[in-house]
């Protein structure tokens, strides 16, 4: 890389070193300004033109052209014997690149005398298969070429074949360098940042569309040709930042005059003063074939931006990226990133092993994937700056942070999105790898169109993660645990809109022995519909544990959708199992009827009375259907979007689900399920699938029950009724704690209540249970504050310290007041199964 310093003397000697330049033999003159630029910015001091000469087994100088002031000389003949570099280039039809060190080692065909800081090039002279000489650079005071100086010297040496090839048979023409040079149409400038002026030649004149006589030597100017998405990067050019100091790599687009868009590449070195502010920006732009693509090139973009507009979550996008990237460039990483607020976070990895990548990320992974300030990544925190495609060539010491990334190559993708930069693309290399320009057209419209997608994504995920919070939040978050079945249920969101729907289901414990199950749809796909399926759900729960009758349930769900004076109306089928008996009552509002797998494998839709759904007429009638279930019977409760599409009509739909529910094993209602779902590609509508698995009570409980007449000795009417029952189940080792918890629940029903009193006893395995039923909703309540003055409220602590448990319950028209009492020495009553219930949705 040329130092700023020999920067700054090509530059203040553009005239000068002209007539000194043109002493020896076979020097040519100095190539003008902007071929003094263009080679001083390919870090280049001296350049030479080797020929075969006739008939002789050499090589001699044919032109010599150098721009600074140097005594340099370059042998006049090189035989082809030796081992010069130039003929080792000749030989083999390579370029030699030779750092000052291997230059030492190779004192033939050097330059005199000798400069132990020049790196120096070699590189053949061939056309349609023919050796035509070698060209020889020297370079300036560094460590040897870059690669973009390499290649900047092969399209040179290329430039100089050409004309050489046209002169076939005659002498080589003279001059060679100069034109050569020209005709890569390489344009200069020299620009002061602190007052805007430009020097800019005539070439990139042309190259920008503009001509002499309307150039009034304003940066400005210039940048009104450039393309708006463009103006970005080039502005940080112009306005350099001490970050920014050193050289600078980018390509854009302008508008030509005729209305063509052509694409030119801008290399630039800042020249700092002596208060370290920039004093001058000297650069050179060529036209660049960046827009020159294959048809593959051309398929691959097309296919990018199918796969972009299928791609809805940002994982997705990171997927397409990694297979639109990694294999065609024979990449070794990809890595995406997206930006939020100031810190990068990462998307997704290829590879995904953490040992692939620095080590300094391994260390902060806390979740999935890393992430990152951005003010640790300074690399890439220049490339967001200024919104344009980075390539670092192998070798590139970067910082910490991104070391082992792209030892081979590097090339940073901002990702522009509306306006801002979206986030950033990584492609790194192992090996050494050389960035074509149909590999630069592939990246920049890569960049494009991934920043739209990936914006585009983030927006999607944050409203579906909003929308996943809300249905969770309204769905049940588990099932509870039944002691004669299980019950597992599934949930899907439409693949379309917001993703959250009016499915809903439940699973509502009343009793030890009954349960109900109820499953519903709200009309719509919209945050709407989930409301309104929320208060649904919530309504339907709090009528059931307060001992509703089914068609009472749903009755008063109805009133309360048609008071809500909303649009949308629900569909609902609503059960209640006996878990001892078998018994169940079902109620259908609009909905599709349920669906039961017999013990024997067969199935059956039940034939269930319907209503109308709710929501549409206030004094609608729901009538109910009483079905009496086997054990091993599964039953089955579906949404009609798993039955109903616009290609599934729905008696197939149904035929459909019923082979699946006949062939699925019973033993795994979780598998059950998603055998139900089948494929969960995109759905027209969201979907619920309940199911339960009545299995039967393991111990039938024994009952007896007695209403209790509200007279003068009705306790003790009531107590006699419990002792006799006792004797029969031969219980009387709790006689005094049963008889005692008796008295005070029916003493309590009988002073604080009107209307009936019913007294019920139940055993099962080891404990007895008393119930006290009355027409009163409210709960009894125990006194907060006991003391010896205390006249009521003593009976409910007694018969709490007396019970194994206690607690009350409504139920229709009242409430029961219970409480349990262990047997001692009986075989412990079976409690109901283990997590064997289940709660899930697959995405």
């Amino acid at each position: 890389m040329p130092q700023d310093g020999g920067a700054r003397a090509a530059v203040s000697q553009l005239r000068a070193s002209g007539a000194e330049a043109a002493d020896a033999r076979g020097l040519s003159a100095v190539p003008e300004a902007v071929g003094e630029r263009a080679l001083t910015f390919a870090g280049a001091a001296m350049a030479a033109v080797y020929v075969p000469a006739g008939d002789k087994d050499e090589l001699r100088l044919a032109e010599t052209a150098r721009w600074a002031v140097s005594d340099t000389r370059l042998p006049e003949r090189l035989p082809l014997s030796g081992g010069s570099p130039a003929v080792h280039a000749f030989r083999t039809d390579r370029p030699l690149w030779l750092s000052p060190a291997d230059l030492a080692a190779h004192p033939e065909g050097a330059p005199t005398p000798p400069h132990p800081e020049a790196p120096l090039g070699a590189l053949p002279l061939q056309a349609d298969g023919s050796r035509l000489g070698c060209l020889v650079v020297v370079g300036t005071s560094g460590d040897g070429f870059e690669d973009e100086q390499r290649r900047f010297l092969e399209r040179y040496a290329d430039a100089v074949a050409g004309l050489l090839l046209a002169a076939a048979g005659r002498s080589p023409p003279a001059p060679l360098l100069g034109p050569a040079l020209r005709s890569l149409r390489v344009g200069s400038f020299v620009l002061v940042p602190d007052t805007g002026l430009i020097e800019a030649d005539d070439t990139l004149l042309e190259l920008l569309g503009i001509t002499p006589a309307d150039f009034d030597g304003k940066a400005d100017t210039l940048l009104a040709h450039a393309l708006p998405e463009d103006m970005h990067a080039l502005v940080s050019v112009l306005e350099p930042t001490p970050q920014a100091f050193g050289r600078r790599e980018l390509e854009f687009r302008v508008r030509g005059p005729t209305g063509e868009m052509r694409w030119l590449s801008l290399s630039c070195r800042v020249v700092a003063g002596s208060d370290d502010r920039a004093e001058q920006v000297l650069g050179v732009v060529t036209a660049t074939s960046v827009l020159r693509r294959s048809p593959d090139d051309v398929s691959r973009i097309q296919w990018l931006t199918a796969a972009l507009d299928d791609a809805t979550t940002v994982r997705d996008v990171g997927r397409v990226v990694v297979t639109a990237l990694r294999e065609p460039l024979g990449a070794d990483r990809v890595a995406l990133a997206e930006l939020q607020g100031d810190r990068l976070m990462v998307t997704v990895l290829d590879p995904p092993q953490p040992a692939a990548w620095p080590e300094a990320w391994r260390a902060e992974w806390r979740t999935e994937w890393p992430d990152a300030p951005v003010s640790a990544l300074p690399t890439l925190q220049l490339a967001m700056r200024d919104g344009r495609l980075d390539l670092w060539p192998a070798g590139t010491a970067f910082e910490p942070n991104l070391a082992g990334i792209g030892d081979g190559g590097l090339a940073v993708l901002p990702l522009p999105a509306r306006g801002r930069v979206a986030g950033l693309c990584m492609v790194g290399w192992d090996q050494p790898h050389e960035f074509a320009p149909d590999e630069r057209s592939l990246l920049t419209a890569t960049a494009a169109l991934v920043g739209q997608a990936l914006k585009r994504a983030h927006e999607h995920d944050a409203e579906q993660e909003l929308a996943t919070m809300l249905q969770r939040s309204l769905l049940p978050r588990r099932l509870p645990n039944l002691p004669g079945g299980t019950a597992v249920a599934r949930y899907l969101p439409a693949r379309r809109g917001l993703q959250v729907g009016g499915d809903w289901y439940d699973v509502i414990a009343l009793s030890e022995d009954r349960v109900a199950l109820v499953i519903g749809d709200v009309q719509g796909h919209s945050a709407g519909a989930a409301t309104i399926m929320g208060q649904m759900r919530t309504a339907v729960r709090a009528y059931a544990v307060e001992g509703h009758p089914p068609d009472v349930v749903v009755s008063h769900a109805n009133r309360l959708l048609v008071g809500m004076e909303t649009d949308l109306f629900a569909t609902c089928c609503y059960a209640e199992l006996d878990l001892e008996q078998g018994n169940t009552l079902f109620v259908r509002a609009g909905h599709l009827a349920p669906l039961v797998r017999h013990p024997d494998g067969t199935t059956e839709e039940i034939e269930v009375e319907g209503g109308l759904p709710l929501g549409i007429l206030e004094e609608a009638e729901f009538p109910m259907t009483a079905v009496e279930l086997a054990p091993g019977t599964v039953l089955a409760l579906v949404t009609d979007g798993l039955v109903e599409a616009a290609g599934l009509p729905l008696d197939e739909g149904m035929r459909q689900t019923r082979t699946a529910l006949a062939a699925a094993d019973p033993a795994d209602l979780g598998r059950m399920a998603d055998q139900l779902l089948g494929d969960v590609g995109r759905r027209e509508d969201d979907v619920a699938i309940l199911l339960l698995r009545y299995d039967g009570m393991g111990t039938r409980p024994i009952r007896a029950g007695w209403v209790v007449w509200r007279l003068p000795d009705a306790v003790m009417h009531a107590r006699r009724f419990t002792a006799r029952t006792l004797r029969k189940w031969q219980a009387e080792d709790v006689a005094d704690a049963v008889l005692l918890v008796v008295s005070e629940l029916v003493t309590n029903a009988l002073v604080h209540t009107q209307g009936p009193v019913r007294l019920d006893l139940m055993l099962r395995g080891d404990r007895v249970r008393v119930c006290v039923g009355d027409s009163s909703p409210r709960a009894p309540a125990k006194p907060v504050i006991v003391d010896w003055e205390s006249t009521g409220g003593r009976g409910l602590l007694l018969v709490e310290a007396m019970s194994e448990s206690f607690g009350s319950m409504p139920v229709a028209g009242g409430k029961q007041v219970w409480s349990e009492i262990v047997l001692p020495g009986r075989a412990p009553t079976p409690t109901a199964p283990g997590p064997g219930t289940e709660l899930g949705g697959r995405r």
